[in-house]
């Protein structure tokens, strides 16, 4: 017999509803759940291992997003004609949820976590991302499966000055600042988003907004938990422990940790230092000594070393590379040192080091992005490649991974908001490639990316840079540090990855992840300001490298050019079967791509060279001018007669050159005095208002030679 469903509905401001059900789909899984607003209706499942695999030493959580495109009554466009792998939007959505679930779980937790989310109903006005968080803890809060807390996330956006709550797509298209942010009722978990260069100031009051509307979504998913009669969480196995080996490992390893880490060494000869002493720890086990037991004392060493590190900062202000908390790395940057790209820089930041590159290309490169809503074009598009020599590993080169996806978009929004309009002619791609790293590579691509648009002659107006910020707690006395620019160590050990990235006057983007119960408001305060005067050093050197976007492509790069003509003339543009814009193509070498927008024709002429750039672009201007009476043109003659020769004077445009009006001197005959082909300069001295006829002149534009008598006018 079926189960009838439990439900619980609130309001999100604007009289707009939400319901979370239970209950009524996936019965099967530990927990699942419909969260509906309008026509949007996502179904998330989860489903827990009762035990840990044999040996298992991390958390194995997974989080998938996927759209159905019958949820928007599409097929998908794919050979196979059915969703394949998740797209970039998806991976996105998912890094999203899995980066605010995470610290939910406990630290001795094990088991094999898998959490499907999935978009069975779209609705175009509503944006499932804000959505997929509430309805994935909802999920956890009515199962079985041990969380620590409920969360939920909002996106909030300002919108015309005023901060909306999970806008629609339509308002959202507005914003200046778009926000969303992951939440437990006390604490901020997970920021994403990116702004029109906002302050500090309306950041924090963003996620303030977003906290209020977060509790809300918190209580409905408590009260359905308790309707549904959930009221614990299932026991589970947790790992050996071994208090006496415990004591040993810090016995024997604590105070050389605690020197190797303050010895403000390179990375790799810490790691090797530190390698080589938790191998004389196992040594010091004895041969007699278990495999349980060598892996356990491995476990304690790591354990330890995360203790004595964070301790170190807190309480000795030293950092693993002997820095200050607030100082940035050395920084070294160079543009153009590729000779073939459009455009390249090198940044180095400390051990970290990207290389960037960026082409220029036709509207026929921009990117499809594509979800079940909606598809749309982008001409800016960032890819991000973390190699794994960059870290000094050996690993199989697979498709970009979730990590390679995150990064990039990160710093494609942030970079985009610097880019120029539609009216901009190119489709511009940025390539981030990774030699280097120790911390923050995607901020290295940030700022990389910007040198090299400058370099490509992009007309950005202002640098991006980017900072990524760390935090060490310690719960039993308060003490806490906040870090500029972490290492790739101190991301591990910390409590906190906040990456900002911006310009001199503002906040372009934002990534924040929280590993522990979160972040009080003026925590994020001061970790925001900390941010900001990283950001303006780096930033000031950026300027140092190249000021200011070069007027000029490079002699290499494509010539491109957008013209806007009236709707009237695209049919004259392309011809009867595309003859004309054909021949254009074929005379000049350039690619001409047309696109009616509004009441307007857009016309983008892109050639390998400028003199066939300019002659496409002229032949264009001529067919869509307007002759004016009084103006000069060149002029081809196509055509003789014995009262005279017709002439092109504009493309498509013709009009008869009268014998009487090609010399001073009277002509008997055209016979000798003009040949097809020949150029020859015309004024249009009038308009025939009932035929349409353009009456021509080449004699008004020579000197008139003195007691000359006046011919027979025109017949």
């Amino acid at each position: 017999m079926l189960s009838q469903p439990i439900s619980v509905t609130f309001d999100i401001g604007g009289g707009r509803e939400v319901s979370i059900e239970t209950g009524r789909l996936a019965r099967q899984a530990d927990g699942a759940v419909t969260v509906r607003q309008g026509n949007c209706i996502i179904l998330a499942t989860v489903v827990a291992n009762k035990e840990p695999k044999e040996g298992q030493s991390f958390f194995p959580l997974v989080v998938d997003y996927n759209e159905k495109f019958a949820s928007a009554g599409r097929i998908p466009g794919s050979f196979f004609k059915r969703e394949g792998k998740l797209s970039d939007y998806e991976v996105l959505v998912s890094r999203l949820i899995d980066r605010a679930l995470r610290p939910l779980f406990p630290e001795d937790y094990l088991c094999d976590v898998q959490v499907l989310i999935t978009l069975i109903s779209s609705d175009k006005e509503v944006m499932p991302d804000a959505l997929a968080c509430l309805a994935a803890s909802a999920a956890l809060a009515v199962s079985d499966v041990p969380i620590k807390e409920i969360i939920s996330e909002v996106r909030v956006s300002r919108i015309e000055g005023q901060f909306v709550v999970n806008p629609s797509r339509t308002e959202l298209a507005k914003a200046d600042m778009d926000f969303i942010i992951g939440a437990t009722s006390k604490n901020l978990m997970m920021v994403e988003g990116e702004a029109d260069e906002c302050a500090e100031e309306d950041m924090v009051k963003a996620l303030e907004i977003a906290h209020e509307a977060i509790r809300l979504q918190i209580k409905a998913q408590e009260e359905l938990r308790a309707k549904k009669g959930v009221t614990g969480k299932r026991d589970y196995t947790k790992p050996v422990q071994n208090e006496e080996l415990q004591q040993k490992v810090a016995e024997f390893a604590k105070d050389k940790i605690y020197q190797i880490s303050r010895s403000a060494s390179a990375k790799h000869d810490r790691s090797d230092a530190i390698d080589t002493l938790k191998d004389e720890l196992i040594t010091s086990l004895g041969e007699e000594a278990e495999d349980d037991v060598k892996k356990l004392a491995k476990k304690y060493f790591d354990d330890l070393q995360w203790e004595v590190v964070r301790n170190m900062i807190l309480d000795d202000r030293i950092r693993l590379d002997g820095r200050a908390l607030d100082q940035v790395r050395p920084l070294n940057m160079e543009v153009d040192i590729l000779p073939s790209p459009h455009g390249s820089a090198l940044f180095t930041r400390g051990e970290t080091q990207s290389l960037t590159t960026v082409t220029l290309g036709t509207p026929l490169d921009e990117l499809l992005v594509e979800s079940a809503a909606v598809s749309d074009y982008t001409k800016f598009i960032l890819h991000y490649n973390f190699p794994p020599f960059s870290t000094g590993e050996v690993k199989m080169m697979r498709a970009p991974g979730r990590r390679e996806v995150g990064h990039g978009n990160l710093a494609m929004r942030s970079l985009k908001k610097m880019m120029p309009g539609n009216e901009y002619p190119y489709t511009v791609r940025v390539v981030s490639d990774i030699l280097e790293s120790n911390g923050s590579s995607s901020m290295a691509t940030v700022c990389a990316g910007s040198l090299a648009l400058m370099d490509a002659g992009v007309p950005i107006p202002k640098h991006v840079s980017g900072v990524a910020m760390g935090l060490i707690t310690r719960a039993s006395d308060g003490k806490y540090a906040i870090l500029t620019d972490i290492l790739g160590d101190e991301d591990h050990l910390g409590d906190m990855d906040f990456k900002v990235t911006g310009t001199r006057d503002g906040i372009c983007g934002v990534q924040m992840d929280i590993k522990i119960d979160g972040l009080s408001m003026e925590t994020m305060r001061e970790a925001l300001e900390q941010a900001r005067k990283g950001r303006l050093h780096i930033v000031e050197a950026m300027y140092e490298s190249i000021g200011e976007a070069r007027t000029e492509v490079k002699p290499h790069a494509p010539r491109m050019e957008k013209l806007f003509i009236d709707k009237e003339f695209i049919g004259a543009v392309i011809g009867p079967q595309g003859k004309i814009i054909q021949e254009i193509q074929r005379e000049t070498g350039a690619t001409i791509n047309i696109e009616e927008v509004g009441n307007y024709g857009e016309v983008s002429i892109f050639s390998p060279a400028k003199e066939g750039l300019d002659k496409a672009v002229a032949w264009i201007k001529g067919i869509v001018a307007v002759p004016e009476v009084g103006s000069v043109y060149e002029a081809t003659v196509k055509g003789i007669k014995e009262f005279g020769a017709f002439v092109e004077f504009l493309p498509g445009k013709q009009g008869l050159l009268h014998i009487s009006e090609i010399s001073w001197k009277r002509l008997e005959t055209m016979e000798g005095v003009l040949k097809e082909g020949e150029k020859v300069k015309v004024k249009l001295i009038g308009i025939d208002h009932k035929t349409g006829k353009f009456k021509l002149s080449r004699k008004i534009l020579m000197p008139k030679p003195e007691g000359q008598k006046p011919q027979s006018p025109q017949q």
